[in-house]
């Protein structure tokens, strides 16, 4: 297992859905960086992307391969089962306060995992883990995995 690791935000994953960029970061990385996803971003980006798409005038059969292509990155970004992640529950929540408490899963699986997070939501800003946004992830990544330098 990569020794470098980061916990993906669920808009990310639309991210990696919807786009080409974000999909390419982690397909050039996997094997390398370890990434994570808390099991209930999955299940939110299942939730939104259908009316995400609606919304973009895409027909059902775009939204049924969008569907599909989130499963298929579950191969390359671990979904974490929340039994990993809810011992740290109490103390993400302390952390990320009135700012957005339905985010504390992310960074939850970040404490657990003792890594930051890749995120586009600055409510995450200042909760005491490293954050990086899509638009400087790659200076993250480009780091040598430890133990490789």
């Amino acid at each position: 297992m990569a020794s470098l690791a980061i916990a993906l935000d669920a808009n990310i994953l639309v991210r990696a859905v919807l786009g080409s960029r974000v999909l390419r970061l982690l397909t050039d990385r996997v094997g390398e960086v370890s990434f994570l996803a808390p099991d209930i971003a999955f299940d939110e980006v299942r939730e939104h992307l259908p009316a995400i798409l609606s919304k973009r005038g895409q027909p059902p059969a775009a939204i049924r391969a969008a569907l599909d292509k989130l499963e298929a990155l579950a191969r390359v970004v671990v979904p974490v089962p929340a039994e990993a992640y809810l011992p740290m529950k109490d103390r993400a929540l302390a952390r990320i306060g009135a700012r957005d408490p339905d985010d504390w899963p992310v960074l939850a699986c970040a404490l657990a995992a003792d890594c930051p997070i890749w995120t586009e939501d600055t409510d995450f800003f200042g909760a005491g883990v490293a954050t990086w946004t899509t638009a400087n992830i790659e200076l993250f990544l480009a780091e040598p995995v430890r133990g490789h330098e």
